[in-house]
């Protein structure tokens, strides 16, 4: 990585060039993943769905992610990210076109389902820009891919409305989604031409083995197992949520099944990551080589409630504002689109201030923010002025943007090789999050489901007090068997 290069946004050479073809890919994805909920109300009349039918494809577009992050991450860290982006750029424009011409429920929700996948592509870019840019830029570099890249959901809430009126009639959310779908076919093969895995001259790190994350002692082996289980367990409530103790859409007999089929899957899993670690138990690693998964478990949790609560809160946000001021969706979605705005400037904010100060401390200011953030938006009433809600959301994106961005300044200090499994398992504990919040919005009221997040924070806080700050280097082996440090502070 070069660190003489100066960091210019302006610029479309070098490491930056790297970064802006990195957040266009990450916009992309999240364009097409999450190009269904501004065209909602078409697809239901056009395909004539019922409402039960419609929160099953929402549950579909989301539930795939969990896994899917983990195993991008892998294959990110096998296979390099320029192919991996590339190619699951290209793959998942096919779902994306089977969904536009989909005619019945069961093609949709195939196609929905299997469309989730995208959602693991922030995870490749995330070890991608920690290869070209040195330790201190790389808060702010990973700050801008994600916020930059992440705004890619709001663009598809502004746009595809417009798109599909534009071509009219009720097949015009067909041409608006297909359209999405052209754009992540066709960016996929400008990125593998234009990207490179590492700056000349560099090595790529690569896992020692594809099936499962590393360990580096005993009682880490044990802690990944136990870090492992609520991946498996959001799946589970998924699953609840679509059984007949939920909206009746899974029969008992299906549902038990898929309980059963999650618990082998997880007994695999461990199987998996004992035929990777098992040389733990036989001899030491040596100390140059350890890594402490503490700091993996630590911000796996924070970004439990960072972005997870982001996902919750955007996708309630409006009717929060409609029912608690009476105002019309379309003014209730404008007012509350404040909230994902935040990202362009928020999540490279948190980067930044990571590096300038510390990624510790920055996290434990910005998670007690995001703490003290949702507890006023607990307090929310009718009575309050509506500008003042708005000044109050606003405040509490800013605190989640920026621990989110802070979090991924620290993910890639924790091991180079690992870092797409890292941040697969960091970001699939994202979607888990959104889905335990969005359970428990269907069961208590908006006070209480922002109460809940806070208290989440304040557990994060209380978790990141056990934290090491990134300091000194970390020791990679290459191929002939010498060993590069890499700087992860500075010394």
């Amino acid at each position: 990585m070069s660190e003489s290069e100066k960091f210019n946004l302006f610029s479309f050479t070098g490491k930056m060039k790297i970064l802006h073809m990195s957040w266009m890919a990450f916009f992309i994805t999240f364009l097409v993943w999450f190009n269904f909920a501004p065209l909602l109300v078409a697809v239901k009349e056009s395909l004539g769905l019922t409402s039960a039918e419609i929160k099953t494809l929402l549950l579909l577009n989301v539930s795939i992610a969990i896994p899917a992050r983990v195993l991008i991450g892998m294959l990110t860290d096998k296979y390099g990210p320029r192919l991996v982006y590339s190619a699951l750029l290209i793959v998942c424009s096919f779902p994306c076109f089977m969904f536009a011409v989909a005619d019945d429920f069961t093609q949709a929700a195939i196609a929905r389902f299997a469309l989730g996948l995208i959602g693991a592509g922030f995870v490749i870019g995330i070890r991608l820009v920690s290869e070209w840019f040195p330790h201190n830029e790389l808060g702010t570099a990973e700050g801008i891919y994600g916020g930059w890249g992440n705004f890619g959901s709001a663009a598809a809430a502004f746009t595809l409305p417009t798109v599909a009126i534009m071509f009219g009639g009720e097949d015009g959310w067909r041409y608006a989604m297909g359209i999405t779908g052209v754009l992540s076919l066709v960016f996929g093969f400008i990125f593998y031409a234009n990207v490179s895995d590492t700056p000349k001259g560099s090595t790529y790190f690569r896992p020692k083995t594809l099936g499962a994350m590393e360990v580096t002692s005993k009682g880490d082996f044990f802690f990944l197992l136990a870090m492992k289980i609520p991946m498996y367990a959001a799946l589970a409530l998924l699953v609840w949520k679509l059984s007949p103790n939920g909206v009746s859409l899974l029969g008992e007999v299906a549902a038990n099944a898929i309980y059963a089929g999650l618990v082998v899957l997880y007994l695999y899993d461990a199987s998996k990551v004992w035929n990777v670690n098992k040389n733990v138990f036989k001899e030491p690693v040596p100390e140059l080589h350890r890594y402490s998964f503490k700091q993996v478990a630590v911000l796996n949790v924070l970004y439990f409630a960072t972005f997870g609560s982001e996902l919750a809160v955007v996708s309630m946000l409006p009717l929060f504002f409609a029912d608690t001021f009476e105002l019309t969706p379309v003014i209730a979605g404008m007012v509350a689109s404040a909230y994902a705005f935040m990202n362009l400037m928020s999540r490279p904010g948190g980067g930044w201030i990571s590096d300038r100060f510390g990624r510790k401390p920055t996290l434990l200011i910005l998670t007690a923010g995001l703490a003290v953030g949702y507890f006023a938006m607990a307090q929310v009433e009718s009575s309050w002025p509506l500008w003042l809600a708005v000044v109050a959301a606003m405040a509490c994106s800013f605190f989640v943007q920026a621990g989110e961005g802070a979090v991924f300044a620290a993910v890639p200090l924790i091991k180079r090789r690992m870092t797409g499994q890292i941040a697969g398992m960091t970001g699939a504990y994202g979607n888990v999050g959104a889905v335990v919040y969005l359970t428990v919005l269907s069961m208590v009221d908006y006070s209480t489901f922002f109460m809940v997040i806070a208290g989440t924070a304040v557990l994060g806080f209380v978790t990141l007090l056990f934290m090491s700050e990134p300091k000194g280097q970390i020791a990679e082996v290459n191929e002939d068997g010498s060993v590069t440090l890499i700087d992860v502070a500075k010394s």
